[in-house]
């Protein structure tokens, strides 16, 4: 069940008894929390409303709570968050969890507990026997990160529903910086909103002062100024970069590893991949593919090659302390940059 599914049926209609919310959206995630409490009316403090973290307590302890009758109230509402043992892993110091005990409540769960599993995985082990009886049982909300565009839909909804305008080039800076992330778009939206007065078109340039770049869209940027020839560009950025206190040998690690991206995704684009297959190759946000398809395809295989042998070499130089590493990395741009330029 997707979420606007789950919402409206959490809102309207009548509740189950077991719920197992799986996924790693957060801003979805949060949705479906303020459902079952807003339903249900449950307060700060409220004696029918528990949380426990499986990772940290056994399931007898949520066991003793979900066969608990609601205290002077039609539901008790129990939240259990990572329960580990849906999936291949386990916490260090993980509880020993009797989880017969736990499948024979899910073949007949109290009918005044609503009992809901969080789980902030991608997906579970559908081999155990426990994640069987709880599919079996429960409704599951899927909570998986959108597709990119699914992401770009819902905050165009979005803002049209609050009556912003956006620029055409302000979005698209908006959804690069959020990294086409639901989540972390819908936080930085917080702030435009509070900033944008009524009417005002926001600009390029408000979504620049107002969301910050992380360090890795930067020397995304950076990347993009060397594979274009922009050398002046490319040594301003990098010296801005400086003065913000990052490290050169951090820069160049990250530009090693965009170099490395580009390269995996010419040589997979010379194969006849497309971009969802090169996604699942190398197991890469699909946003982040498609902005290196975009920037691959202008390159040959051994020209990526030369430049991330060149970047390893600087980095070892670097680290043995054979060079400058301010130097060797302005040489670096240099280098790169004037061949470039006179092939433009």
């Amino acid at each position: 069940m997707n979420v606007q599914e789950a919402l409206q049926q959490i809102q309207q209609k009548k509740l189950a008894n077991l719920y197992l919310v799986l996924g790693t959206e957060q801003f979805l995630q949060q949705q479906v929390r303020e459902a079952f409490i807003k339903r249900l009316a449950i307060e700060e403090n409220d004696l029918n409303f528990a949380q426990f973290d499986l990772s940290e307590v056994p399931v007898s302890d949520l066991l003793g709570e979900v066969e608990s009758s609601p205290f002077f109230g039609d539901h008790r509402l129990v939240f259990a968050e990572n329960p580990f043992f849906l999936t291949g892993e386990k916490p260090k110091n993980a509880p020993e969890n009797d989880l017969d005990a736990l499948i024979r409540y899910l073949e007949n769960p109290l009918e005044t507990t609503i009992l809901v599993f969080w789980l902030n995985h991608e997906k579970m082990d559908e081999r155990k026997k426990i994640t069987k009886r709880l599919k079996k049982s429960a409704v599951v909300i899927d909570v998986q990160p959108m597709k990119e565009n699914e992401v770009r839909r819902y905050l165009q909804q979005t803002i049209t529903n609050d009556g912003l305008t956006f620029s055409r080039d302000a979005f698209d800076l908006f959804f690069f910086l959020t990294d086409a992330s639901l989540s972390k778009a819908m936080k930085e939206l917080e702030k435009i909103r509070l900033f944008a007065n009524q009417g005002q078109t926001i600009t390029r340039e408000i979504v620049e002062s107002l969301v910050p770049r992380s360090l890795e869209q930067n020397v995304f940027d950076l990347t993009s100024k060397v594979l274009e020839g922009k050398a002046q560009e490319a040594l301003l950025l990098y010296e801005e970069l400086r003065v913000q206190g990052e490290e050169t040998i951090k820069i160049n690690a990250i530009l090693i590893s965009q170099i490395r991206l580009l390269l995996q995704v010419r040589i997979l684009q010379n194969v006849g991949y497309q971009q969802g297959a090169i996604g699942e190759t190398i197991k890469i946000h699909p946003y982040r593919i498609k902005l290196a398809m975009q920037q691959a395809r202008k390159f040959e295989v051994g020209q990526l090659v030369k430049l991330y042998d060149e970047l390893i070499e600087n980095d070892y130089k670097i680290k043995t302390g054979q060079m400058d590493k301010e130097l060797i990395f302005q040489l670096f741009v240099l280098k790169t940059c004037r061949p470039l330029q006179k092939s433009s």
